[in-house]
């Protein structure tokens, strides 16, 4: 029985909220890694890029509760995610036209393109900061749980209660569809093939008559509706405020470089890595130690090895032990 409680402690702090974070940051990690892999540089706004197209996602939320509009025990913000890509996607365009395609056409060196990323990124957050202020906003609705720690128990018999919040469960449906989507996007389209075949060889794909102007549009397109998507669904799971995305950049790169910079399948398993190596080491196991060890051996404090203060530290680490040992990832992507 100690045991079984020990498991649903661990499954309730460790498991669940990793996994529904790391389906966060793979989303996010998709959206680097084909920028990177398509248009060749590392777009250092794309933190920003998810508060902002989340940030329409909440007026858009905001105006339909308003009007009474909601969509029953899921979030009324569900049915405002079209909009708020839509809107992303508008200005990504918007910036790529009067911004990046200058650069683009100059063929500049990549860290030119860094550098211009990192302006847009510094415009896109005093925007949200200016639009939506700084501080947090919450925006969810519905049913908050599927499964509460209340019922489990009294289900179960166990003193340990499992509570499934019903964003994380949207989460994982989520992530699941955009990743399917996606992938058959890539492989099985003809717009999908030429993004492929553009980020292999640029220069044989423009002989093939693939036009590159079409494939930055489409890929802009998909990116704004990742980042839309992972910015909501972080945001609906926790709370939006903009300085928060602005540090997710840390273990959305992480994500993209540990699974391998440039391929889609490695920023989906680098995701998982970031988002369990930081709930691991920042859980207190206390309670999981006191069910499973004798009473002379339980420990008297936390048994945290950090404080989760120092969450996005993990990250960092990590990400510095890849680039040192293994530089193009676990799925061996483009070397950075």
């Amino acid at each position: 029985m100690d045991f079984l409680n020990a498991l649903v402690a661990f499954l309730n702090f460790v498991l669940v909220p990793g996994t529904a974070y790391g389906a966060q940051l793979a989303l996010g990690a998709l959206g680097v890694t084909l920028i990177y892999g398509i248009l060749r540089f590392s777009n250092f706004a794309h933190g920003d890029t998810m508060a902002f197209g989340t940030m329409f996602v909440i007026l858009i939320t905001w105006g339909l509760q308003g009007l009474g509009v909601s969509f029953g025990p899921l979030p009324t913000a569900l049915l405002a995610l079209p909009f708020g890509i839509l809107v992303c996607a508008a200005f990504l365009l918007i910036t790529d036209r009067f911004v990046y395609r200058f650069y683009r056409r100059e063929r500049v060196k990549p860290v030119v393109f860094v550098m211009v990323s990192l302006g847009v990124m510094f415009i896109m957050n005093g925007l949200t900061r200016f639009i939506i202020g700084p501080g947090d906003q919450r925006f969810a609705d519905g049913e908050r749980f599927i499964i509460r720690a209340r019922d489990f128990k009294e289900m179960t018999g166990l003193n340990e209660g499992l509570a499934i919040k019903t964003t994380q469960g949207i989460t994982l449906v989520t992530a699941i569809i955009v990743v399917a989507v996606l992938f058959w996007f890539l492989n099985k389209t003809r717009t999908g093939k030429s993004m492929r075949a553009f980020s292999d060889n640029e220069d044989l794909a423009l002989l093939s008559g693939i036009n590159p102007e079409r494939v930055v549009m489409i890929t802009w397109l998909i990116v704004a509706a990742l980042a839309t998507v992972a910015g909501t669904l972080y945001g609906l799971d926790k709370s939006f405020k903009p300085f928060t995305y602005f540090q997710l950049l840390l273990p959305i790169f992480a994500a993209a470089i540990v699974g391998g910079l440039g391929n889609p399948l490695g920023a989906i398993a680098g995701g998982f890595v970031i988002a369990f190596s930081e709930v691991t080491v920042t859980y207190a196991f206390k309670k999981v130690a006191g069910y499973v060890l004798p009473d002379a051996l339980a420990p008297s404090g936390l048994a945290q090895l950090l404080s989760t203060d120092y969450k996005f530290a993990v990250s960092f680490v990590i990400l510095i032990i890849v680039l040192l040992f293994r530089p193009t990832g676990l799925f061996k992507g483009q070397s950075v």
